[in-house]
């Protein structure tokens, strides 16, 4: 077991939210190992039934218990969101602490739960970041197969395939077919390969509703399933003007390159650099990686994009209120030459006071034209963790 960043408390009630597969389980049952407590897992029928039935039998059973534990962990409770009108009042009644798991906020949002109110923190558990994997990190891994834990636990590529060519198998029978998100499958299936296809690109609904053969009406509420089920998660664009960033099309981007590459039936296909298909999977793999640390870390930037008046893009931003912003090329080059930096250098005349910088696959940091180029590790570092008083230091 990899140790994991995710900042779980034991002194207050939480959700823990995040996709199938990541180890939300398995990191639960790792804090509490020394904590008396009563879990419930929701994924067994039985359990579903007894408390589908009967939801009152939580507290029975946790009055029944010797001695009264303070905790009660739920797994999976977006499966039956009507208990959490129980949880609300065994917090109130009796001050007991949930620990409360979860794959999709989609169920508990229809059902226009309040996640009690904020009596409950809420966290997020994603793959494996390379911090997570210290030495067992390689990036061409990291892109071809992505980063759940499971990956690397198999050996073998044809397992590495047969399990992500399931997980997407899963998801579509447990998250959307058995949850009745959808009422036909086929159409999603489809949309599901030509969305992944489209992960780091401006999303063109209309463009993608056609690929897809599905109702254009159709394709923004399918991309809210995926964000809800955790499957991926948007970028907006950045704009000064509130009315005019709302115009703006977002991107999305799919949690882990490889459920990315499953869905577009590409895992028999080798990932080779200085191929396009690298550098498309080393932006989505920087991009998740920075939305992890940023939660990990609670360092609260907002994440965006910008499509510049000359047409061209930056593809990532970090905003924080009373900070530099940063803005962040992403490529996967270990030879960044000038030409790659325009778009940088176009917002730099207009805001010289702000932080530009590119990760790279560059082995040292070096400054060109007042822009950090920096090795993707050192500068991911720099933003999470090595923040001092005043922020990011931009020198090399």
């Amino acid at each position: 077991m990899f140790p994991r960043i995710a900042p779980i408390t034991t002194n207050n009630s939480f959700f823990l939210f995040g996709p199938r597969g990541t180890g939300k389980s398995t990191l639960l049952q790792s804090t509490f190992k020394a904590i008396p407590c009563l879990w419930i897992d929701l994924l067994d029928p039985d359990q579903e039934q007894e408390y589908t039935v009967y939801p009152k039998r939580i507290l029975e059973k946790w009055q029944a218990m010797k001695p009264t534990p303070k905790w009660i962990i739920i797994d999976e409770v977006q499966k039956l969101p009507k208990l959490l009108d129980i949880v609300h009042y065994a917090i109130e009644k009796y001050n007991i602490w949930f620990a409360l798991t979860g794959s999709s906020s989609r169920k508990l949002k229809s059902h226009a739960t309040n996640l009690l109110a904020g009596r409950a923190f809420v966290h997020h558990l994603h793959p494996l970041t390379h911090l997570e994997l210290s030495e067992s990190f390689q990036l061409q891994d990291a892109l071809q197969w992505g980063t759940l834990p499971k990956i690397y636990s198999l050996e073998h590529a044809i397992d590495k395939k047969r399990f992500l060519r399931a997980y997407t198998q899963t998801y579509l029978k447990e998250e959307i077919q058995m949850e009745q998100i959808v009422r036909k499958m086929e159409p999603f299936r489809k949309f599901i390969e030509v969305a992944a296809q489209s992960t780091t690109e401006i999303l063109n609904f209309s463009k993608l509703a056609r690929e897809a053969m599905i109702e254009a009406k159709s394709t923004q509420r399918y991309f809210d399933i995926l964000s809800d089920t955790y499957l991926g998660f948007y970028l907006d664009a950045r704009h000064p003007s509130i009315r005019k960033r709302q115009l703006l099309k977002p991107k999305f981007y799919f949690f882990d390159t490889g459920v990315c590459r499953a869905a577009q039936n590409l895992l028999d296909a080798d990932v080779h650099p200085h191929t396009y298909a690298f550098g498309k999977l080393f932006e989505n793999f920087i991009v998740t990686e920075c939305f992890r640390l940023n939660d990990y870390f609670e360092t609260n930037f907002t994440l965006s994009y910008m499509h510049t008046k000359d047409n061209m893009e930056i593809d990532l931003i970090l905003d924080k209120p009373q900070e530099k912003t940063i803005f962040i090329e992403i490529k996967s080059t270990d030879r960044v030459d000038p030409t790659a930096i325009r778009a940088l250098k176009q917002v730099q005349k207009e805001l010289p006071n702000e932080i530009f910088m590119v990760l790279s696959l560059e082995k040292e940091p070096r400054c060109l034209d007042g822009i950090l180029i920096i090795p993707w590790q050192q500068g991911l570092r720099r933003i999470f963790i090595e923040r001092g008083s005043r922020g990011i230091d931009s020198s090399p």
